[in-house]
């Protein structure tokens, strides 16, 4: 059985580093400069947005497109979300000191 394309973003926040770059990733979400955080964020919407208008300006169904990468590229998933989490960690820490 395929394994769950987010096992690795569910993964015990308990364990011996302290979480997942998801869990710390909402750690400093809810706890960094509310006004970072907010332009960090929506620099990520206008990014998923502009994403979102080229698949269609190219003919793409983009729910139909994601649920397929999901599918078929579970693991390549998680590790592009993963560094998403990383990377807007290290945006919103480097702007908060």
């Amino acid at each position: 059985m395929k394994e769950h394309m987010f096992a690795a973003l569910m993964e015990d926040e308990n364990d011996i580093f302290g979480g997942t770059p998801k869990s710390k990733f909402m750690d400093i979400v809810f706890h960094a400069n509310n006004d970072v955080v907010r332009s960090e964020l929506e620099k990520l919407i206008y990014k998923m947005a502009a994403m979102e208008v080229a698949m269609e300006k190219a003919g793409i169904d983009v729910d139909t497109a994601v649920k397929e990468v999901q599918f078929e590229n579970g693991s390549d998933v998680e590790n592009v979300a993963k560094s998403i989490f990383i990377e807007a960690m290290g945006d919103i820490l480097s702007q908060s000191e």
